[in-house]
């Protein structure tokens, strides 16, 4: 009976996981919405310096948290993980709009972290193993369209809300999605039938033997490879939406302009999603994933190129289509390419080690900043890393020994 039940709630898996992916990316962009607003109002004394350690402690918090939660998803299941991330991280984002100081303000950011981390890699994995065969690639990359409408709503937010209401409301308003999302999960989000097949062979060991199951089976070298592309994916995806808005002020555009470009950006990265899906189906996750972050490279690069009026949004748009869903096709590979028993685990992981990337691109951007040297040189050093991004997927090799996938399409992988 309840195989049944699930299998006749699964209409609700993508719906769901899709609007906890798109509070996700609500946190991806509000700290680089509110961060010019509370430099140039001097909150709690802010520079540029320890609004980057602030950006760094939520991202520790995310690595942390995907480490721990992916690798935990494995054990106690993918929906018990998803409704504690989005509880925890809904309520402590809102706990971030009464902060009485910036230590307190990054210690918030750091814990609501732990669950966001968790959120993504246990959402996909659900999402993956409801996917009709053949099309997780699409799957993953429509649930990923969440992550980016969340941060295109949060762009438009922030154009709207800081001017009147301030920065704190910025934060109330992303986490009260939560109240309504959360009752929904608990009463309509099913288990992965996958999972449940998979539970009474993992024994006590549990989430050991998922991780060790990374290097086993020939597993080891795709393993660190993935490591390293979805380092470099994260390095960009963070680095450009918190610091994009102060790159372009410093390259002379108003502060309205400036989060109109974030805007763009997250724009292209939806269209790009669409796209992306479509070609990992019909290509195979490995050279779309390639493919993507070479492009990246060569559109970061353009943005170095000063443009007029509606040819830098272009630009912007181009360089975004691109960007964003290389990191995700990462995801899409991932989900395909690891048995649904360590799934999860292989997918955490990936995104935890990837979330170092997340700390170094907001890191590197600040560094930049204060040295004076963001337009355009930034864009190079972007550039460089989705170089090394196309360079990590391509290193990826399935094993010898045949893995049993149940589809035709994980065989391109």
């Amino acid at each position: 009976m309840a195989g049944r039940g699930a299998t006749g709630r699964s209409g609700w898996v993508l719906p769901l996981c899709w609007t906890a992916v798109l509070l996700d990316g609500f946190d991806l962009v509000v700290l680089g919405s509110v961060l010019p607003v509370l430099l140039e109002g001097q909150q709690w004394g802010l520079t540029a310096a320890s609004a980057s350690v602030v950006s760094t402690a939520g991202l520790v918090g995310m690595t942390i948290g995907a480490l721990a939660i992916g690798t935990v998803t494995d054990v106690i299941g993918r929906r018990k993980a998803l409704i504690f991330a989005v509880t925890s991280f809904s309520l402590l984002t809102a706990l971030c709009a009464v902060a009485p100081s910036v230590w307190v303000f990054g210690l918030l950011r750091f814990l609501a972290g732990l669950g966001l981390g968790g959120c993504l890699p246990t959402a996909i994995a659900l999402v993956t193993e409801h996917a009709r065969p053949g099309r997780s690639g699409s799957a993953t990359t429509t649930i990923m369209t969440g992550y980016h409408v969340g941060a295109v709503l949060t762009a438009l937010l922030g154009i709207a809300v800081l001017p009147n209401l301030g920065w704190r409301a910025m934060f109330v308003l992303g986490a009260a999605p939560a109240l309504v999302l959360v009752p929904l999960m608990l009463r309509h989000l099913p288990e992965s039938e996958s999972f449940q097949r998979a539970k009474p062979e993992r024994g006590i060991s549990g989430g050991a033997e998922a991780v060790a199951s990374l290097f086993r089976g020939g597993f080891a070298r795709a393993t660190i490879a993935f490591w390293v592309t979805s380092f470099m994916g994260l390095l960009l995806v963070y680095g450009l939406n918190t610091w994009l808005p102060q790159i372009m002020k410093s390259a002379g555009y108003p502060l309205g302009a400036a989060l109109g470009l974030l805007l763009t950006l997250n724009v292209g990265a939806v269209i790009g999603l669409l796209i992306a899906g479509a070609v990992a189906d019909r290509v195979g996750p490995r050279p779309s994933t390639i493919s993507w972050f070479a492009a990246s490279a060569v559109f970061l690069a353009a943005l170095s190129i000063k443009l007029p009026g509606i040819g830098v949004h272009v630009a912007v748009l181009v360089a975004g289509c691109f960007v964003f869903s290389s990191q995700v096709l990462v995801y899409a590979y991932i989900g395909r390419f690891y048995p649904a028993a360590n799934r999860a685990t292989g997918l955490g992981w990936s995104a935890g080690v990837g979330r170092i990337g997340a700390i170094c691109g907001p890191l590197l951007g600040g560094a930049m900043l204060t040295a004076g040297i963001a337009y355009p040189w930034g864009f190079y050093a972007f550039a460089a890393v989705g170089a090394l991004g196309a360079v990590g997927a391509a290193f990826v090799r399935r094993p010898e020994v045949p893995q049993v996938q149940g589809s035709t399409a994980s065989q391109r992988a």
